[in-house]
């Protein structure tokens, strides 16, 4: 007797995704891209579910699963936010102790190579509504320099490089320096002021972040890397002389401080026989 296919092996049934489960994955996508960054808070469950056109059980589903993996969180009155502890192991309290002048250059060290890599990628990759952000945050960088403002100054540098890292669409270069944030708007606020302050031709550091931005915009990788590349690499050398030079100063002042610790010098007198 001739057994048929479907006799001789029972074919699953083809069920359709939960609607909790699509949307859970859509937000999960979301965070991951870092298109939703740990502490945001998320509309209303209702405007959400209009605005994705859900229903609202689905959306709280969804929701649920989200918080059992730490992804989301919710407070007392219900609000929902993306969890602060997405990106935690590289943040507090790892970062008070990278609060240091030779932290901070490990930090120009580290950003010397992974740049390099992100602005070549930005170039490879870049969508068109990433280069109009890109433009926006150079422009927003070109008015802060003029007017000298180093607050503003250090705010739209650390913006330009995070929107690099953003356009490199690379979610592990993303996170990274996102877990990097706090550390990476310290250093550049330092490491900007100093090298604004001691560089002789002040518009280098400028000339600099505008030549990495030349080559994402002419989709030239190896341009950018190479701009990306030496924008680091002069920061660090010039950081560290900077910091030579600061513990050559406190070197000088400890000698000369040396009064406040040595007693009086007597002359020594020989005991008696």
């Amino acid at each position: 007797m001739v057994k048929t296919f479907g006799a001789m092996m029972a074919l699953p049934s083809i069920k359709p995704a939960k609607l909790a489960d699509a949307i859970a994955s859509h937000f999960r996508q979301l965070i991951l891209e870092g298109a939703l960054q740990p502490g945001e808070r998320l509309l209303s469950e209702r405007d959400l579910a209009m605005k994705l056109d859900v229903s609202r059980p689905s959306l709280r589903d969804a929701f649920d699963i989200l918080v059992a993996e730490d992804l989301l969180t919710t407070d007392v009155q219900g609000a929902t936010y993306v969890s602060d502890a997405i990106g935690r192991s590289l943040r507090d309290p790892l970062v008070s102790l990278m609060d240091t002048p030779e932290a901070r250059l490990d930090v120009l060290e580290l950003r010397s190579i992974v740049e390099a890599a992100a602005a070549g990628f930005a170039a490879e990759r870049a969508s068109d509504l990433d280069r109009e952000v890109l433009r926006t945050k150079m422009d927003e960088m070109i008015v802060a320099h003029d007017r000298k403002d180093v607050d503003e100054i250090a705010r739209t540098d650390a913006e330009f490089h995070l929107s690099i890292y953003e356009a490199s669409h690379n979610v592990m270069m993303l996170h990274l320096m996102r877990s990097l944030e706090t550390v990476l708007r310290s250093n550049v606020y330092l490491n900007r002021r100093n090298l604004y302050e001691h560089r002789v031709q002040k518009e280098s550091q400028l000339q600099e972040h505008q030549a990495i931005f030349d080559g994402i915009m002419l989709r030239d990788p190896v341009k950018a890397r190479e701009a990306a590349h030496l924008h680091m690499t002069t920061a660090l050398k010039t950081q560290q002389q900077i910091l030579d030079a600061e513990h050559r100063l406190e070197a000088s002042i400890r000698r000369l401080e040396r009064s406040d610790l040595v007693a009086p010098q007597k002359r020594r007198t020989k005991e008696s026989a």
